[in-house]
Protein backbone atom coordinates (compact mmCIF):
# COMPACT_ATOMS: atom_id res chain seq x y z
CA UNK A 1 0.00 0.00 0.00
CA UNK A 2 1.36 3.55 -0.58
CA UNK A 3 1.98 5.57 2.21
CA UNK A 4 1.23 8.43 0.96
CA UNK A 5 -2.46 7.86 0.55
CA UNK A 6 -4.62 8.42 3.80
CA UNK A 7 -7.94 6.16 3.72
CA UNK A 8 -11.12 8.61 4.32
CA UNK A 9 -13.66 5.64 5.10
CA UNK A 10 -17.21 6.48 5.17
CA UNK A 11 -17.06 10.11 3.83
CA UNK A 12 -17.79 10.95 0.39
CA UNK A 13 -15.14 11.81 -2.17
CA UNK A 14 -16.03 13.76 -5.31
CA UNK A 15 -13.66 11.71 -7.88
CA UNK A 16 -15.36 13.85 -11.01
CA UNK A 17 -18.27 15.49 -12.04
CA UNK A 18 -21.09 12.61 -11.79
CA UNK A 19 -18.70 10.26 -10.02
CA UNK A 20 -18.69 10.44 -5.89
CA UNK A 21 -16.99 7.29 -3.99
CA UNK A 22 -17.71 5.86 -0.64
CA UNK A 23 -14.54 3.88 0.81
CA UNK A 24 -15.52 0.77 3.36
CA UNK A 25 -13.28 -0.35 6.02
CA UNK A 26 -12.41 -3.65 4.66
CA UNK A 27 -8.68 -3.39 3.94
CA UNK A 28 -6.49 -6.33 3.32
CA UNK A 29 -4.45 -7.76 1.26
CA UNK A 30 -6.84 -8.46 -1.72
CA UNK A 31 -8.94 -5.43 -1.21
CA UNK A 32 -6.11 -2.86 -1.07
CA UNK A 33 -7.27 0.00 1.61
CA UNK A 34 -10.29 -1.27 0.86
CA UNK A 35 -14.17 -1.66 -1.53
CA UNK A 36 -14.88 1.87 -3.30
CA UNK A 37 -19.01 1.89 -3.41
CA UNK A 38 -19.49 4.95 -6.54
CA UNK A 39 -22.26 6.79 -6.59
CA UNK A 40 -23.00 7.87 -10.88
CA UNK A 41 -25.43 10.73 -11.24
CA UNK A 42 -27.01 13.87 -9.07
CA UNK A 43 -30.79 13.15 -8.13
CA UNK A 44 -31.59 10.07 -9.02
CA UNK A 45 -28.73 7.63 -9.05
CA UNK A 46 -26.44 4.80 -9.62
CA UNK A 47 -24.85 2.93 -6.80
CA UNK A 48 -21.49 0.63 -8.12
CA UNK A 49 -20.31 -2.36 -6.05
CA UNK A 50 -22.19 -1.35 -2.64
CA UNK A 51 -19.59 -3.77 -0.74
CA UNK A 52 -19.75 -5.98 2.30
CA UNK A 53 -22.32 -6.52 4.08
CA UNK A 54 -21.37 -3.73 6.57
CA UNK A 55 -23.41 -1.45 8.53
CA UNK A 56 -20.95 1.06 8.71
CA UNK A 57 -20.78 1.21 5.13
CA UNK A 58 -24.53 1.25 4.23
CA UNK A 59 -25.07 3.94 6.58
CA UNK A 60 -22.32 5.93 4.88
CA UNK A 61 -23.56 4.98 1.78
CA UNK A 62 -27.00 6.16 2.56
CA UNK A 63 -25.79 9.75 4.55
CA UNK A 64 -23.84 10.53 1.00
CA UNK A 65 -26.90 10.22 -0.28
CA UNK A 66 -29.72 12.24 1.62
CA UNK A 67 -32.28 13.77 -0.15
CA UNK A 68 -31.29 11.36 -3.28
CA UNK A 69 -33.14 8.69 -4.56
CA UNK A 70 -31.19 5.65 -5.67
CA UNK A 71 -32.77 4.11 -8.70
CA UNK A 72 -30.26 1.27 -9.42
CA UNK A 73 -27.78 -0.55 -7.55
CA UNK A 74 -25.21 -2.06 -9.93
CA UNK A 75 -22.83 -5.29 -9.19
CA UNK A 76 -19.69 -6.32 -11.08
CA UNK A 77 -19.56 -9.63 -9.56
CA UNK A 78 -20.78 -11.80 -6.66
CA UNK A 79 -17.74 -11.63 -4.07
CA UNK A 80 -17.93 -11.15 -0.78
CA UNK A 81 -16.11 -7.64 -1.01
CA UNK A 82 -18.38 -6.21 -3.81
CA UNK A 83 -22.24 -7.56 -3.75
CA UNK A 84 -23.55 -8.21 -0.29
CA UNK A 85 -24.45 -4.84 0.50
CA UNK A 86 -26.92 -4.86 -2.47
CA UNK A 87 -29.26 -6.54 -0.44
CA UNK A 88 -29.98 -3.80 2.76
CA UNK A 89 -29.29 -1.16 0.34
CA UNK A 90 -31.88 -2.30 -1.76
CA UNK A 91 -34.30 -2.54 1.58
CA UNK A 92 -33.45 0.94 2.38
CA UNK A 93 -34.02 2.95 -0.52
CA UNK A 94 -36.01 0.17 -2.71
CA UNK A 95 -33.53 0.44 -5.93
CA UNK A 96 -33.60 -2.21 -8.23
CA UNK A 97 -30.79 -4.68 -8.38
CA UNK A 98 -29.10 -5.02 -11.25
CA UNK A 99 -25.67 -6.58 -13.24
CA UNK A 100 -24.22 -9.39 -13.19
CA UNK A 101 -25.62 -13.01 -13.15
CA UNK A 102 -25.99 -14.83 -9.61
CA UNK A 103 -22.87 -17.24 -9.12
CA UNK A 104 -22.44 -19.43 -6.33
CA UNK A 105 -18.87 -21.79 -6.45
CA UNK A 106 -17.33 -23.59 -3.47
CA UNK A 107 -14.17 -22.08 -4.15
CA UNK A 108 -10.96 -23.14 -2.92
CA UNK A 109 -8.99 -20.14 -3.65
CA UNK A 110 -6.80 -18.44 -1.50
CA UNK A 111 -8.64 -15.24 -0.19
CA UNK A 112 -11.06 -15.21 2.52
CA UNK A 113 -13.53 -12.54 0.74
CA UNK A 114 -13.10 -14.50 -2.73
CA UNK A 115 -16.22 -16.49 -1.40
CA UNK A 116 -19.47 -16.17 -3.59
CA UNK A 117 -22.14 -14.07 -2.19
CA UNK A 118 -25.03 -16.90 -1.69
CA UNK A 119 -27.69 -14.03 -1.09
CA UNK A 120 -27.25 -12.12 -4.22
CA UNK A 121 -30.10 -12.20 -6.10
CA UNK A 122 -30.84 -9.64 -8.95
CA UNK A 123 -33.86 -7.92 -10.27
CA UNK A 124 -32.26 -8.33 -13.50
CA UNK A 125 -29.21 -9.74 -15.15
CA UNK A 126 -27.47 -7.33 -17.27
CA UNK A 127 -25.13 -8.74 -20.24
CA UNK A 128 -23.07 -7.21 -22.78
CA UNK A 129 -24.38 -4.32 -24.33
CA UNK A 130 -27.06 -3.80 -21.91
CA UNK A 131 -27.96 -0.17 -20.87
CA UNK A 132 -29.72 1.60 -17.74
CA UNK A 133 -29.82 5.12 -17.37
CA UNK A 134 -30.80 8.15 -15.31
CA UNK A 135 -31.71 11.71 -16.08
CA UNK A 136 -28.13 12.78 -16.17
CA UNK A 137 -25.97 9.46 -16.48
CA UNK A 138 -26.16 6.32 -18.93
CA UNK A 139 -24.60 2.90 -18.08
CA UNK A 140 -23.36 -0.04 -20.47
CA UNK A 141 -22.75 -3.11 -19.18
CA UNK A 142 -19.28 -4.45 -20.49
CA UNK A 143 -18.93 -8.27 -21.04
CA UNK A 144 -15.30 -8.99 -19.13
CA UNK A 145 -15.15 -13.01 -17.77
CA UNK A 146 -11.79 -13.90 -16.37
CA UNK A 147 -11.48 -12.74 -12.56
CA UNK A 148 -14.86 -14.70 -12.20
CA UNK A 149 -17.05 -15.72 -14.84
CA UNK A 150 -19.67 -13.81 -14.32
CA UNK A 151 -17.98 -10.30 -14.27
CA UNK A 152 -19.33 -6.78 -15.87
CA UNK A 153 -17.44 -3.79 -15.71
CA UNK A 154 -20.21 -0.70 -16.54
CA UNK A 155 -19.37 2.09 -18.99
CA UNK A 156 -20.03 5.40 -17.57
CA UNK A 157 -20.92 7.21 -20.97
CA UNK A 158 -21.07 10.89 -20.11
CA UNK A 159 -17.95 10.40 -18.24
CA UNK A 160 -15.83 8.49 -20.71
CA UNK A 161 -15.15 5.82 -17.85
CA UNK A 162 -15.33 2.62 -16.86
CA UNK A 163 -15.64 0.91 -13.50
CA UNK A 164 -13.58 -1.96 -13.79
CA UNK A 165 -14.64 -3.73 -10.85
CA UNK A 166 -11.68 -6.51 -10.25
CA UNK A 167 -11.24 -6.80 -13.71
CA UNK A 168 -8.29 -3.80 -13.90
CA UNK A 169 -6.87 -2.32 -10.83
CA UNK A 170 -4.13 0.49 -10.61
CA UNK A 171 -2.17 -1.13 -7.50
CA UNK A 172 -2.23 -4.64 -8.34
CA UNK A 173 -3.01 -7.69 -11.16
CA UNK A 174 -6.68 -9.46 -10.08
CA UNK A 175 -6.03 -12.82 -9.08
CA UNK A 176 -7.17 -15.83 -11.49
CA UNK A 177 -8.30 -18.21 -9.30
CA UNK A 178 -9.98 -21.53 -11.24
CA UNK A 179 -12.20 -23.54 -11.81
CA UNK A 180 -14.82 -20.40 -12.14
CA UNK A 181 -11.61 -17.96 -12.96
CA UNK A 182 -10.09 -18.13 -16.76
CA UNK A 183 -7.00 -16.90 -17.99
CA UNK A 184 -8.10 -17.19 -21.64
CA UNK A 185 -11.37 -15.62 -20.89
CA UNK A 186 -9.28 -12.66 -18.82
CA UNK A 187 -6.65 -12.36 -21.62
CA UNK A 188 -9.51 -11.94 -24.20
CA UNK A 189 -11.11 -9.50 -21.71
CA UNK A 190 -8.23 -7.10 -21.80
CA UNK A 191 -8.08 -7.31 -24.86
CA UNK A 192 -11.47 -6.37 -25.58
CA UNK A 193 -10.60 -2.99 -23.50
CA UNK A 194 -8.12 -2.09 -25.75
CA UNK A 195 -11.03 -1.75 -28.61
CA UNK A 196 -12.87 0.73 -26.24
CA UNK A 197 -12.07 4.74 -25.97
CA UNK A 198 -12.54 5.34 -22.39
CA UNK A 199 -10.22 7.57 -20.88
CA UNK A 200 -10.42 6.40 -17.40
CA UNK A 201 -10.91 3.51 -15.32
CA UNK A 202 -12.77 3.79 -12.19
CA UNK A 203 -11.42 0.15 -9.37
CA UNK A 204 -12.83 -1.02 -6.94
CA UNK A 205 -10.05 -1.17 -5.01
CA UNK A 206 -7.51 1.88 -5.53
CA UNK A 207 -6.94 4.96 -7.26
CA UNK A 208 -8.34 5.17 -10.94
CA UNK A 209 -6.20 5.08 -13.80
CA UNK A 210 -5.81 8.02 -16.03
CA UNK A 211 -3.79 5.81 -19.01
CA UNK A 212 -5.79 2.79 -19.34
CA UNK A 213 -4.90 1.69 -22.34
CA UNK A 214 -1.43 1.68 -21.58
CA UNK A 215 -2.22 0.01 -18.45
CA UNK A 216 -4.04 -2.66 -19.94
CA UNK A 217 -1.47 -3.34 -22.17
CA UNK A 218 1.18 -3.98 -19.62
CA UNK A 219 -1.04 -6.52 -18.16
CA UNK A 220 -1.01 -8.38 -21.51
CA UNK A 221 2.66 -8.16 -21.28
CA UNK A 222 2.64 -9.05 -17.60
CA UNK A 223 0.66 -12.32 -18.07
CA UNK A 224 2.61 -13.63 -21.07
CA UNK A 225 5.70 -13.20 -18.97
CA UNK A 226 4.56 -15.04 -16.68
CA UNK A 227 3.49 -17.66 -19.11
CA UNK A 228 6.49 -17.62 -20.31
CA UNK A 229 8.17 -18.21 -17.00
CA UNK A 230 6.04 -21.32 -15.79
CA UNK A 231 7.00 -22.65 -19.54
CA UNK A 232 10.95 -22.29 -18.76
CA UNK A 233 10.49 -24.10 -15.22
CA UNK A 234 8.91 -26.75 -16.79
CA UNK A 235 11.74 -27.27 -19.42
CA UNK A 236 14.19 -27.29 -16.30
CA UNK A 237 12.16 -30.09 -14.37
CA UNK A 238 10.07 -28.00 -11.74
CA UNK A 239 6.51 -30.23 -11.52
CA UNK A 240 4.85 -28.09 -8.27
CA UNK A 241 2.93 -24.99 -8.06
CA UNK A 242 4.89 -24.09 -4.78
CA UNK A 243 7.83 -24.20 -6.15
CA UNK A 244 7.29 -22.32 -9.50
CA UNK A 245 5.55 -19.58 -6.55
CA UNK A 246 9.11 -19.54 -4.95
CA UNK A 247 11.07 -19.07 -8.18
CA UNK A 248 8.91 -16.74 -10.26
CA UNK A 249 7.66 -14.30 -6.82
CA UNK A 250 10.49 -13.64 -4.85
CA UNK A 251 9.71 -11.45 -1.93
CA UNK A 252 6.00 -12.04 -2.23
CA UNK A 253 3.80 -10.73 0.66
CA UNK A 254 3.61 -13.92 1.98
CA UNK A 255 -0.17 -13.40 2.28
CA UNK A 256 -0.30 -13.30 -1.48
CA UNK A 257 1.45 -16.42 -2.08
CA UNK A 258 -2.03 -18.66 -2.42
CA UNK A 259 -3.68 -15.97 -4.77
CA UNK A 260 -0.21 -16.43 -7.01
CA UNK A 261 -0.49 -20.16 -6.69
CA UNK A 262 -4.35 -19.50 -8.07
CA UNK A 263 -2.89 -17.67 -10.65
CA UNK A 264 0.05 -20.07 -12.02
CA UNK A 265 -2.59 -22.64 -11.59
CA UNK A 266 -4.97 -20.91 -14.08
CA UNK A 267 -1.72 -20.22 -16.66
CA UNK A 268 -1.69 -24.06 -16.32
CA UNK A 269 -5.03 -25.22 -17.79
CA UNK A 270 -4.81 -22.51 -20.17
CA UNK A 271 -1.52 -24.45 -21.36
CA UNK A 272 -3.04 -27.52 -20.78
CA UNK A 273 -6.67 -26.90 -22.57
CA UNK A 274 -3.91 -25.45 -25.60
CA UNK A 275 -2.72 -29.16 -25.66
CA UNK A 276 1.17 -27.92 -24.29
CA UNK A 277 0.93 -29.08 -21.11
CA UNK A 278 0.03 -32.06 -19.34
CA UNK A 279 -0.97 -33.24 -15.21
CA UNK A 280 -0.76 -36.38 -13.48
CA UNK A 281 -1.44 -36.38 -9.95
CA UNK A 282 -0.52 -32.89 -9.08
CA UNK A 283 2.36 -32.68 -11.04
CA UNK A 284 3.02 -30.84 -14.59
CA UNK A 285 4.92 -31.27 -17.38
CA UNK A 286 5.59 -30.45 -20.78
CA UNK A 287 4.03 -32.41 -23.58
CA UNK A 288 6.90 -34.22 -25.87
CA UNK A 289 5.70 -31.27 -28.74
CA UNK A 290 6.21 -28.63 -26.39
CA UNK A 291 9.30 -29.72 -24.43
CA UNK A 292 11.11 -29.42 -28.18
CA UNK A 293 9.85 -25.71 -29.08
Amino acid sequence: MADDFTPRYGEVEQMAPGIRRVLARNAGAFTYYGTGTYIVGNGAVAVIDPGPDDADHVHAIRAALEGERVSHILVTHTHYDHSPAAVPLKAATGAEIVGCAPLVLDDNGPRADAGFDRDYSPDRVLTDGDVVAGSDWTIEAVATPGHTSNHLCFAYREGEALFTGDHVMGWSTTVVSPPDGDMADYMRSLEKLLERDERIYYPTHGAPVDNPRRLVRGMLTHRKQREYQIVALLKEGVKHIPDMVARMYVGLDPRLTGGAGRSVLAHLVDLKERGQVRETDGEWRLCATSARD
